[in-house]
């Protein structure tokens, strides 16, 4: 049984989640990185929010927004720290080497293919562990590994296949 409290709560999410929800797709890249957003805005209402006193939609809109502008800057930083190595990797190995090829291929993968990439091979991550972290089966991380070493491959030039061989992808 339900406490009044989360019927309120769930009263709340359905009246206000379509005016939320196309507020954040106005304002971001994607569709899944608006609904991460969304549902944040409402993870936030319901820890702050007292009994005492209903959350109106300009509320769930400040908070919207505040999570907005969160999303872009963590953005940014990434992309600048993505440029910053692609830069520091021209400066040591030259513009056609593989470790340029690498970088540029890792910044045109999705997010959760970067990642997964990055557990298995920077943090040197196996199936088991990776799949702990990623709160899903082992077999389940063994194809979303699959799947990103083949996206990886897709995204590589031509003539990387050394590349692909000593990473084991």
């Amino acid at each position: 049984m339900l406490s009044e409290r989360e019927l309120a709560f769930i009263a709340i999410h359905k009246d206000s989640y379509p005016s939320v929800f196309k507020f954040v797709c106005r304002r971001v890249e994607s569709v899944d990185v608006a609904e991460e957003i969304a549902a944040d805005v409402y993870r936030i209402v319901w820890q702050k929010w007292a009994d005492d006193s209903r959350p109106d939609l300009p509320y769930l809109l400040t908070v919207a927004r505040n999570l907005v502008g969160n999303a872009y800057r963590s953005r940014d930083r990434r992309l600048a720290l993505q440029e910053k190595l692609r830069t520091t990797a021209v400066q040591r190995f030259g513009g056609d080497s593989e470790n340029v090829a690498v970088q540029d291929a890792m910044e045109r993968l999705r997010e959760k293919d970067r990642d997964i990439l990055q557990m298995a091979y920077w943090d040197e991550l196996g199936t088991a562990d990776i799949a702990k972290v990623l709160q899903c089966s082992e077999a389940a991380a063994k194809v979303r590994l699959h799947r990103a070493r083949t996206a990886f491959r897709k995204h590589l030039p031509a003539g990387a296949n050394s590349t692909t061989q000593k990473m084991g992808v």
